[in-house]
């Protein structure tokens, strides 16, 4: 039927081969649909005789019908055939399904690779920025939509229905982009807190009993949760668009909001202080605290509050100085760093909860959206790998830490 969908024939019956074909698709389990995949691998793969064929024909004769051969003889069959396959109704959803399936793969099956790179080259060009609408999602909208909120917030779990509507009454708010194609389905969204000055603590704005504030006070807009909801999307960024329209669209209808800023885990801060705790020369009391850590079951207790200097000083050192290949190791502070935000502040004990403290002992970071220095940092941070920081922020890191007292 694959086959048939690139023939001349489709050009009058391609939308029900589609239908069809996609319908049989989706009923395939277990050994078929790994015999599938590996079909769909090598058979719509790129001909090699052919590529080779046209190589010579551009370097013998470089003109602009041999690039167009060349250029044709290197694309994939695959890209038509996910072309033509995506005039079917809810195409899109199964080809996003299709590329998570074989991403899932990818470490037993290598050779799968081309159908998740042919994949990701369409969606590139199917979810650009012109074709995404942003929406606010509140207790007014469909059910189907606020169900998908429950079910894929990534960052702090939603418990239960309440805790979904304290996060969409008048001082939050939720943002998500949707496209034409999955009217139902966010792609991404945003949760923000209205708030009286920059929050340093997730528990209170995750606290479905704590009282509804008054939005005419509040003058800073808090970040505190993103969520890329689509795993067959992954590498195509949306979070960048994202969170400048919101703070476009905020900075319009609440002119008291003059702070934009996440807060931000620090998921990678314990596995790095682990990692390089005997070249960054730990405390002895922290090592006791991280060797309990580790061997609680759960609840862990707070970091003791005579380790704050060098928690915080770590945390400064982990955020501006630990680096993969010019970029910070924390995958959270190359979003926000890539985004043009400025890495503002560490807060101390900002996650108390199990998580928090076994990922990052406790810590989160405000990353602070400057709209006249957005542009200035992301083109710094991504051509020089610079990293804009407060000055607070490059002074913890470069200050000795107080040695805690004896615990």
């Amino acid at each position: 039927m694959f086959r048939a969908l690139l023939s001349e024939r489709a050009e009058v019956s391609g939308r029900r081969l589609a239908v069809e074909a996609l319908g049989m698709y989706s009923r395939l389990q277990g050994d078929a649909l790994e015999h599938f995949l590996d079909l769909l691998g090598k058979v719509f793969a790129p001909d090699e005789h052919r590529i080779d064929e046209a190589i010579d024909a551009y370097r013998a004769h470089s003109g602009d019908d041999a690039l167009a051969e060349l250029q044709m003889a290197i694309e994939s069959p695959r890209l038509e055939l996910f072309r033509r396959l995506n005039v079917a109704p809810m195409a899109t959803g199964a080809l996003i399904d299709l590329r998570r399936k074989v991403r899932d793969t990818l470490n037993e099956h290598p050779e799968r690779s081309g159908i998740d790179r042919d994949l990701a080259h369409l969606f590139r060009s199917w979810f650009n920025r012109g074709f995404l609408v942003l929406q606010q999602i509140d207790w007014r909208s469909s059910a189907v939509i606020l169900e998908k909120l429950i079910a894929y917030e990534a960052v702090h779990q939603i418990r239960d229905w309440n805790d979904l509507r304290r996060r969409l009454q008048a001082d939050r708010r939720c943002y998500a982009f949707f496209h034409p194609a999955l009217p139902d389905e966010p792609l991404i969204f945003v949760e923000v807190a209205l708030t009286r000055g920059m929050a340093g603590r997730v528990q209170p704005l995750l606290d479905a009993a704590a009282p509804v504030g008054d939005v005419r006070r509040a003058n800073a807009a808090i970040f505190y949760s993103i969520t890329n909801c689509q795993p067959g999307l992954h590498g195509i960024s949306f979070g960048n668009s994202l969170i400048k329209q919101v703070v476009e669209d905020l900075g319009r209808d609440l002119p008291g909001i003059r702070v934009f800023a996440s807060l931000s885990p620090m998921p990678g801060f314990c596995r790095w202080v682990k990692t390089e705790g005997s070249s960054i020369r730990l405390s002895p009391e922290l090592q006791q605290y991280l060797r309990e850590l580790e061997t609680a079951d759960s609840a862990a207790a707070a970091v003791p509050s005579a380790l704050k200097p060098e928690v915080l000083h770590l945390g400064a050192r982990y955020l501006l100085l630990a680096k993969d290949q010019r970029r910070p190791v924390d995958a959270v502070a190359r979003f926000h760093l890539a985004n043009g935000a400025r890495a503002e502040r560490l807060n101390w004990m900002a996650d108390a909860s199990d998580q928090g403290l076994r990922q990052s002992l406790g810590l989160m970071v405000n990353y602070r959206y400057i709209v006249p220095d957005l542009e200035r940092n992301h083109e710094a941070f991504i051509r020089d790998g610079k990293i804009a920081a407060s000055r607070q922020l490059q002074m913890v890191a470069a200050s000795a830490p107080r040695r805690p007292d004896r615990i």
